[in-house]
């Protein structure tokens, strides 16, 4: 029954890709197409502020790499669909593609197979921050924590590879990060803390450092605590390894006063007057800490004028957006 069920969904995924690669090209969708099949109500998200986001957009060419990416991983899923890993990577290259829905829905279905898969309810949960739905990647990601403690840890193979194609992250750090931000989204800064404080004992690289270290003196700075937010960041210097966490190493030396906050937002500015949310948010959250609200909530503004609406900085933007609007 439960292989019955498995191939169903896929097939109704697969349609629905179908009708995402003929939108994509500029094609409408067939009329009599059932709503259901529609990418944009399948994969619709909404911001925090109640908006409908829209469709992630690639350039051609990215957008080709990655769609063969996902065909690939879809015909070996449909080879065996029983297979962990297929099911993993059909999940992970849906969410690459930005069919963030659609890879919830399949990784739900591994884990109707593998209830107890740590790997799964990692990456599940990780799209539940995505779409916004907190409670339930928080559930996901203790689960997650829970089946990875007897579980030798490993590194996580990279879906999209660094400049030097070197996966920097493992297994347990990437389900205590997640968790401490699904925390610190929901504004449970005190259980963000304490994940973040687990996460650093998988911080193995300098690159894992910066982005935990950052994490945390954002949550400290939430709760009121400058000494526990300097202690955060004391570790971190000018010289350091970094492969990838380039906008978390220069948000810390800011923190630091090694850079210039008005200096950094220059280097963070996108297109269409926008800013780029994960650079961006750390410079905003500077100003609202030095009590600069107007100036804070002008950056968090142009953050949410960005298409990266699927990056934590945007979504923690989204978050801190309606909190100072109390203010």
């Amino acid at each position: 029954m439960k292989h019955q069920l498995t191939i169903a969904l896929l097939l109704l995924i697969g349609f629905s890709g179908c009708l995402e690669t003929q939108s994509s090209k500029g094609q409408e969708p067939p009329i009599d197409a059932p709503p259901s099949a529609s990418p944009v109500n399948r994969n619709q998200v909404i911001s925090l502020t109640g908006h409908v986001l829209p469709p992630k957009e690639f350039p051609d060419r990215l957008l080709e790499q990655r769609e063969e990416q996902l065909k690939n991983a879809q015909n070996k899923y449909e080879k065996d669909p029983d297979s962990l890993e297929n099911i993993i990577w059909y999940g992970r290259r849906l969410g690459y593609i930005g069919r963030y829905q659609d890879a919830i829905r399949i990784f739900s279905v591994g884990l109707d197979l593998y209830p107890n898969s740590y790997k799964l309810l990692r990456h599940r949960g990780h799209r539940y921050i995505t779409t916004r739905q907190f409670d339930k990647a928080i559930e996901d990601l203790q689960r997650a924590a829970f089946y990875a403690r007897p579980v030798v840890n490993a590194m996580e193979p990279d879906g999209l590879p660094n400049r030097l194609n070197k996966p920097i992250s493992n297994n347990k750090f990437n389900i205590w990060y997640h968790l401490g931000i699904a925390y610190y989204l929901k504004g449970n800064y005190d259980k963000a803390l304490s994940s973040f404080k687990q996460c650093q004992d998988y911080a193995d690289n300098d690159d894992l450092k910066v982005a935990v270290a950052d994490w945390s003196y954002m949550t400290y700075r939430k709760l009121g605590n400058q000494i526990g937010a300097k202690e955060a960041i004391a570790p971190i210097g000018r010289r350091m390894d970094i492969i990838e966490n380039y906008s978390y190493h220069q948000r810390i030396l800011m923190y630091k006063g090694q850079y210039e906050a008005e200096s950094l937002l220059q280097n963070a500015e996108g297109s269409n007057n926008s800013i780029h949310p994960t650079l961006g948010y750390g410079i905003a959250c500077y100003y609202l800490n030095e009590g600069q609200v107007d100036k804070a909530r002008e950056i968090y503004q142009l953050i949410l004028k960005n298409d990266q609406w699927d990056a934590f900085g945007y979504i923690a933007s989204e978050a801190d957006v309606l909190s100072i609007s109390k203010l």
